[in-house]
């Protein structure tokens, strides 16, 4: 049954370094639950942390309402899969799951039909007599998973477990990861620094910085709807534009930059007129096709140094308010099924994005 993981006030610190800066965080029964940012930002010190590989200085950890802070990790009933597979290379596959097992005692019948489940969830029974160094890169994770998931843990810990692998197999096994997860009913928790695999599979996310937790929620949420110039620069892509808020209109703010108003949404009495605001606007907002009449936020464009990816094309765009004599700002600007091909050429185009996609942060967020 799927548990509950509760982390209170948590602080983990290593000589001067505060690696984690009293973090809370609530992760709900059958959460696939990902820790994303940067190196060095705290993440694997806090799954190794709930792991029971590091103590706390401070706060607590509860899982299913027992707190575990201090528990030996054997003790946690947790399942943990590592960044470098750490398999017996003299062991068998079979060898290999077993193994937690048989350290626990399980009956031989009992050990054998949880090892051919276990398997059988990965899709590894026809290689259970192979040896690691007989494997793929992908083949070798899927085993780890399955001497995780064959203890029956209570939740499941993943420390970027799809790192060591190429493109193409990352793909593959992100989505089998989330079946797995999900079939076997677990509460998992997964590190990476790899923005679109948490924006691919997570149920939630949180976004942590120097030790700090700086925004947690759904990935649609925190994508749409960052709450600093850091998580919006981290997750994904954006342009930044400076501005003061010159008025309030339905939904949002009017904001004068230098290239003319943009209208973007934003909480009411957030911010002041004449407040300085910071503009984060996504590259895949901004729209090359003929605006609705009486558009906000349409300007002059020229489109250079395009790079063609096919299915995509990424433009620098050089924006100018129609009218206005300042000089324009630079963007990035992202075309889906591109119609703007031009290479080493610049290219005139009107281009306008819609206030929903203009998301707008106080000067000093980080």
């Amino acid at each position: 049954m799927a548990v509950e993981i509760r982390i209170e006030n948590l602080t983990k610190t290593f000589g001067t370094t505060r690696a984690v800066d009293s973090i809370s965080l609530t992760i709900q029964p059958g959460e696939l639950f990902f820790l994303l940012g940067p190196s060095g930002c705290g993440k694997t010190t806090l799954l190794r942390c709930l792991a029971g590989f590091h103590i706390p200085d401070t706060g607590s950890i509860f899982i299913d309402g027992s707190e575990i802070t201090r528990v030996p990790p054997h003790l946690r009933d947790t399942g943990m899969v590592f960044q470098s597979y750490a398999l017996w290379p003299h062991m068998s596959v079979r060898e290999n799951v077993a193994f937690g097992l048989e350290m626990r005692k399980v009956p031989g019948p009992e050990l054998r039909k949880r090892v051919d489940e276990a398997l059988a969830m990965v899709k590894m029974e026809h290689r259970g007599d192979h040896k690691p160094n007989q494997l793929s890169g992908g083949q070798q994770q899927r085993v780890a998973l399955a001497r995780a998931l064959v203890v029956q843990p209570k939740c499941l810990l993943l420390d970027e477990p799809l790192s060591n692998l190429d493109a193409k197999l990352r793909l593959e096994m992100r989505g089998e990861i989330r079946r797995i997860c999900k079939e076997a009913g677990l509460t998992a928790v997964y590190v990476t620094h790899d923005q679109k695999e948490a924006l691919s599979i997570a149920d939630r996310l949180a976004v942590l910085e120097n030790g700090c937790l700086r925004q947690a929620g759904k990935p649609s949420e925190v994508y749409h709807q960052p709450i600093s110039r850091f998580v919006a620069n981290f997750i994904g892509e954006t342009n930044f534009i400076d501005g003061v808020v010159s008025g309030i209109c339905e939904g949002g703010y009017r904001v004068k930059t230098a290239i003319g108003v943009i209208e973007g949404r934003g909480e009411p009495d957030a911010f002041a007129v004449g407040a300085p605001v910071l503009l984060s606007v996504r590259p895949e907002t901004l729209m090359f096709t003929p605006p609705p009449p009486d558009s906000p936020n349409v300007f002059d464009a020229e489109v250079h140094d395009t790079v063609y990816l096919g299915e995509m094309a990424q433009h620098q765009v050089n924006l100018r308010a129609t009218g206005n004599g300042e000089a324009p700002i630079s963007l990035k600007a992202f075309e889906l099924n591109p119609r703007i091909l031009a290479r080493d050429t610049v290219e005139q185009a009107p281009a306008w994005f819609h206030p929903r996609d203009v998301v707008i942060l106080p000067p000093d967020a980080s």
